[in-house]
């Protein structure tokens, strides 16, 4: 057997296989290769099947390689003979435990279960010999066993084949009349016995049950004897069953399988006069009824197997027959001028006279109705029983129920009435029962099921109808000759590309594409099907936004398609109540403007104009986003021959256009949930207005457009959460487009008073008590073009600083400060550089130094809040504007860059990304390896960034090469990179911080990984005493600079104690009161003084006892401060100091005097037993241990008096 890469473990593409390889792949099986393994398994059965663990790891083994061939079970067929041999030998051999035998009949039903009962049945023996073992067998089984419900399942299936041997059952009984024999019961009526008692079970062996009965009753002695009983028996379970409880639903489920069965397999002849009864019986039991749906799709297919028992089997001589079927006949023919041979039927010919019993009726009827169900199953049975029933009927009667099918296309009935119309259109279409006559009325219909989308309440209904519109497309191209559907294959055509582009479900597009591909190979007629095919094939449909945006244009490009596309996006897809798809389709309309411009000017917009300021409201917001891409489209098209947008467009359609916000704005429906639809709306409106140059200078539409965007800025936090982000960037584009079409009097020169007033305004708004009004007007003061910055450049820097700052009372803001930091870069990128200009105009000398302290200070933004470390978004929107204001300084006037800056910058960058943890902080890292790489390698266009120190060594670290592929967001590589920068003195501080905080955290990841980098560095200089005595003076300092600062602290004690497990100062270890020791206690003491911070305490007395290790005074001191955590006030403190205590001991068994050291761990144990326990004394055997250890008593601090 040849495996998938998916089986040798290269499952996710690694090696660049794409997606329609791994599918090309994904049947590849050629053979059974298991048998040797398979073989040993069922061998190894008699000895393992009292080892339950070995008994399921066989199982497990022969489940897994049985499901490699689910989908392709007829390779298993030339070994199925001595698979089955094997465990019947075994289940046969009467030295076999009752154990061993229910495992062989598990193994039984996996293989019965991949191949199929009816296939795999005809494989069990089914000699005379066979009846009474195998009926024995079953007959002391425990119907109620859940165990061995395998065993009962393939009993009955076997008994089932030896119910067919060709001799009276009677033979078998011998002698009854016997005095021997006088007690047992005829092996006919055990049988039935058998059979009826697992009708009535709750297992898999009801449906093995139900095949037992059908092969059993038929048999002609039985049903001579038997038969009448059983039905009696039979249609009485139905009718006292009751289905509104769990037994009596499985005891109906039971007999209406049971009846299914014997209507499947018995002769018509045999149960013709029993079927009104049965028919009558469940007339009675009003199925359709029951809330059971299993039940109900059983009641339709018993009504079905009895509408063909009614009705002669004869086939219909006026059905339709299609000739050849050949696709290479098909497109051999569609490239041809040779004119198509096909077979018409023979029309003239009468039918067969003979009545059509009265209870046809009510069958085709119940089958009518099915169609209608609310169950999928349902409607399929009815759906497949319409087509069997119809193919007996005479041809009046045939187009009537043609015609009654139709019905259920009426916009008056549900979707599961449309969905079960097509599901019968498709069952008569492909047995030939729709004769092409019908063709003109079942088109038009099926046309509209393609595009069937019902809303309710928030969403629609629909998709299942869709998909079976396709499967009425498929079925027909393989039904009818072209010449048939040749009248309809334009409006056939249109309609499923329509489907496999713009459906919003993925199943409908692909089912659309399917249909379509098998129209193109069986009719040969579709226009252009090869190209649409290459481009729009089962797999590219997957994607919607491709098909929006991408395959669509491609598509359109063909006339026969373009304004059914069109026209489907205007009609179906604008007002959608999806806003996605709205929104999609106002961008494909956008994208088909170029191909029929026209159109679109002249019918499209008009059509949408009304629309826009009408009732509905999700139209009004697709319409008013199709006018906007539409213009924008139009205006780009007049630009390639300089006319203006206007020359394309209509006054009246101009004017609608300019009147659009001022409705809205007279109906109130900017306010609500309608508005938050409007607003964003209207501001891509304005966008597209401005950037098409629409004649509106000086008009008051203006007034109101500029009015929009500032309340919708200001308004922010009245909207819902997930309208926010949406509104505000649309309202920043519009400003910018707004601006620079309507407030520019002459190019560079802007209208000083809307200057004067927009700037002063978002500056205002800057010290709003409104979080998201200030993140708005600092994102529109970002996006002011350069005429209206100028003279103001130093008013919007100052006002920029400001919201920057945390303050204490601004500690909240910090979505403002991301903000503000953001459009602090934008306004110094478009502005430019001047170093000799004026710091009101340009970036210069004068306030680049401010510009480079506010983004600096922005880097050490760390508030939290119950979010979490909100402040890593003003530092990566920080390290993004130092990248972007230092590329355009080194660009322009490399002088300016101090060389403090680049250093700052650099170091600063260097903290973020190792202390940033690895899910909450992926963009902040991915920002910082952005930045890196672009200080070190620029653009091409842009100079190398001066005064960066050590670049050399910067660009050995974090090569040009590697900036692609390397994946900052992962802990396993970016971690290796930043502990290289240990070794460069200069970034030393600043990475060993943010290590800090990585290896002292609580990701698992992030501190596995970076542990193990910073190990790594500190293995390579263990024996360096200089490079180690400057590692830990840099600690140290870390240490003194964040004291008491928990977010460092607590880390930093956590790293410690790793540090000095790992043994990372042994160098310090062989001298006496190393001054780093002494500092390190001394830090450790101060932290932790009056503590009672149970998370700091635990580290904190880790590092004590990894601190024994050192010499000196400094172990004294540190026994000093152990001793007296065991007296804190918190229990939990006082038993993790005994337990680390006594494992310290054990690990520096020096550190106490040989003569009483069994006497301090006898001593300590007895302490951490009685706090285990809850005892009362803190300072139990305390003194004693001070006294052995050669420690100074403790002595309380007596408290001066009160105040």
């Amino acid at each position: 057997m040849a495996l998938t890469d998916t089986e040798s473990g290269n499952a996710n593409g690694e090696d660049g296989v794409g997606e329609a390889d791994v599918i090309a792949k994904a049947c590849v099986l050629d053979g059974f290769t298991f048998s040797a393994e398979v073989r040993s398994l069922i061998a190894s059965l008699p000895e393992i099947h009292e080892d339950t663990g070995r008994t399921e790891s066989a199982m497990e083994r022969f489940i897994y390689i049985m499901d490699n061939y689910q989908e392709q079970s007829h390779l298993l067929d030339p070994h199925l003979e001595w698979m089955v041999n094997m465990l019947l030998e075994l289940i046969r051999n009467e030295k076999s435990p009752p154990l061993l035998v229910h495992l062989g009949f598990k193994f039984l039903y996996i293989v019965c279960k991949v191949r199929g009962y009816k296939i795999f049945m005809q494989l069990l023996p089914h000699e005379v010999a066979d009846v009474q073992p195998v009926l024995d067998l079953l007959c002391r089984q425990d119907p109620k066993d859940t165990e061995t419900w395998e065993t009962r399942y393939m009993l009955l299936l076997w008994l089932s084949m030896t119910c067919l041997i060709p001799f009276d059952l009677s033979r078998l009984d011998g002698h009854l009349d016997s005095d021997s024999a006088q007690g047992r019961e005829p092996i006919m009526d055990r049988i039935l016995a058998v059979a009826k008692s697992y009708l009535a079970v709750s297992d898999k062996s009801r449906d093995a049950a139900s095949v037992l009965v059908s092969k059993f009753v038929t048999r002609p002695d039985v049903k001579q004897k038997r038969l009448g009983d059983f039905l009696d028996w039979t249609l009485t379970t139905v009718s006292q069953a009751n289905d509104l409880t769990m037994e009596g639903t499985i005891i109906l489920d039971g007999a209406l399988q049971n009846l299914c069965q014997l209507f499947k397999h018995g002769k018509r002849d045999d149960f013709l006069q029993y079927a009104p009864t049965v028919l009558q019986c469940l007339d009675q039991r009003r199925l359709p009824e029951s809330n059971q749906a299993m039940l109900r799709k059983l009641g339709m297919k018993l009504v079905q197997r009895l509408g063909l028992t009614f009705l002669k089997p004869r086939l219909a001589k006026w059905r339709y027959q299609r000739g050849s079927r050949s696709l290479a006949v098909n497109l051999a023919q569609s490239d041809s001028s040779q004119p198509m041979v096909t077979s018409t039927p023979d029309l003239d010919s009468q039918d067969e006279d003979y009545d059509i019993p009265e209870e046809v009726e009510n069958v085709i009827e119940q089958l009518l109705v099915g169609l209608k169900d609310k169950e999928t199953i349902v409607r399929w049975s009815a759906a497949k029983g319409i087509g069997k029933v119809t193919g007996r009927l005479p041809k009046e009667l045939a187009d009537e129920v043609v015609g009654s099918v139709l019905d259920c296309f009426s916009f008056q009935e549900t979707d599961n009435a449309w969905h079960g119309g097509c599901l019968a259109l498709a069952e008569l279409g492909r047995r030939g029962l729709l004769v092409p006559s019908r063709l003109p009325d079942v088109v038009p219909l099926i046309l509209k099921a393609l595009t069937y989308d019902e809303k309710r309440g928030a969403c629609s209904v629909g998709s299942n109808v869709r998909d079976a519109a396709c499967y009425v497309c498929w079925a027909f191209a393989r039904a009818y000759e072209p010449t048939e559907l040749k009248p309809f294959v334009n409006q056939i055509a249109s309609a499923l590309v329509i489907t496999a582009l713009f459906d919003r479900n993925v199943n409908c597009r692909k089912a659309a594409s399917a249909a379509f591909q098998e129209n193109v190979g069986r009719q040969g007629t579709f226009p252009h099907g090869i190209d649409i095919l290459t481009a729009a094939d089962y797999f590219a449909v997957g994607n919607l936004n491709n098909c929006y945006q991408s395959i669509s244009v491609y598509i359109a490009g063909f006339s026969e398609y373009t304004k059914p596309m069109i026209d489907h996006l205007v009609a179906m897809k604008v007002n959608h109540w999806d806003g996605a798809i709205r929104e999609l389709a106002t961008k494909a309309l956008h994208n088909l403007t170029p191909k029929a411009p026209e159109y679109m000017a002249d019918s499209v917009l008009p059509q949408m104009l009304p629309m826009a300021t009408g009732l509905d409201m999700h139209g009004r917001h697709g319409a008013i986003l199709a006018c906007a891409e539409i213009t924008h489209a139009l205006y780009k098209l007049s630009s390639q021959s300089n006319r203006p947008v206007t020359e394309l467009l209509s006054p009246d359609t101009v004017e609608g256009l300019r009147g659009i916000h001022q409705k809205l704005t007279d109906r109130k429906q900017y306010r609500g949930f309608g508005g938050e639809l409007m607003r964003p709306a209207v501001c891509v409106l304005i966008e597209k207005m401005s950037v098409s140059k629409m004649p509106f200078t000086g008009d008051p539409v203006i007034t109101g457009w500029q009015w929009l965007i500032d309340d919708s800025l200001k308004s922010l936090h009245l909207f819902s959460s997930g309208a926010k982000q949406g509104i505000k960037e649309a309202a920043v584009s519009a400003l910018a487009s707004l601006c620079n079409e309507y407030y520019q009097l002459e190019p560079g020169m802007a209208d000083t008073q809307m200057q004067e007033v927009l700037v002063s305004q978002y500056i205002e708004a800057l010290k709003s008590p409104e979080v998201l009004t200030r993140c708005g007007c600092a994102l529109a003061l970002g996006s002011l073009p350069r005429f209206i910055i100028r003279t103001k450049l130093q008013q919007v820097l100052e006002g920029l600083q400001q919201a920057c700052t945390v303050s204490q009372k601004d500690v909240g803001f910090t979505e403002a400060r991301r903000d503000a930091a953001t459009a602090l870069a934008q306004v110094c990128v478009t502005v430019g550089l001047d170093a000799e200009g004026s710091p009101d105009s340009v970036l210069c000398a004068a306030n680049i130094q401010q510009v480079y302290s506010t983004l600096l200070n922005c880097m050490g933004d760390y508030s939290m809040d119950s979010r979490g470390d909100v402040g890593s978004w003003v530092r990566a929107a920080a390290m993004t504007s130092l990248m972007e204001v230092t590329l355009l300084v080194a660009s322009s006037a490399p002088d300016l860059l101090s060389p403090g800056i680049p250093l700052r910058s650099s170091s600063q960058c260097l903290l973020c990304v190792p202390s940033a943890s690895l899910k909450s902080k992926g963009a902040e890292k991915l920002t910082y390896g952005r930045l890196l790489h672009s200080f070190q390698d620029p653009p091409q266009q842009c100079p190398a960034v001066p005064h960066i120190p050590h670049q050399e060594e910067l660009r050995s670290i974090f090569p040009a090469a590697e900036a692609s592929y390397l994946n900052w967001n992962a802990a396993s590589q970016a971690f290796s990179h930043i502990t290289r920068l240990l070794r460069l003195q200069t970034y030393q501080y600043h990475t060993l911080l943010g290590l800090t905080v990585s290896v002292g955290g609580l990701t698992e990841s992030t501190v596995r990984f970076s542990s193990q980098s910073l190990f790594d560095h500190l293995r390579g200089i263990q024996q360096d005493a200089v490079a180690l005595g400057q590692f830990g003076d840099t600690l140290l300092r870390i240490f003194k600079d964040h004291l008491r600062n928990d977010r460092v602290s607590v880390p930093l004690l956590k790293m410690l104690d790793q540090m000095l497990a790992n043994g990372c100062f042994e160098l310090f270890t062989s001298e006496d009161n190393h001054p780093f020791c002494l500092d390190l206690l001394a830090l450790c003491k101060e932290e932790m003084k009056r503590s009672k911070d149970v998370q700091k305490l635990r580290p904190g007395i880790a590092v004590y006892c990894g601190m024994i290790q050192f010499q000196g005074s400094v172990r004294k001191s540190v026994l000093l401060q152990l001793l007296m955590l065991l007296c804190h006030p918190f229990p939990v403190i006082r038993k993790t100091t005994a337990s680390q205590v006594y494992e310290m001991l054990l690990t520096y068994d020096d550190a106490v005097d040989p003569e009483v050291l069994d006497d301090v761990m006898t001593l300590l144990r007895r302490v951490i037993f009685f706090l285990e326990t809850g005892r009362p004394q803190k300072s139990w055997g305390r003194n004693q241990l001070c006294d052995w250890l050669k420690v100074p008593r403790p002595t309380p601090v007596a408290k001066g008096p009160a105040q």
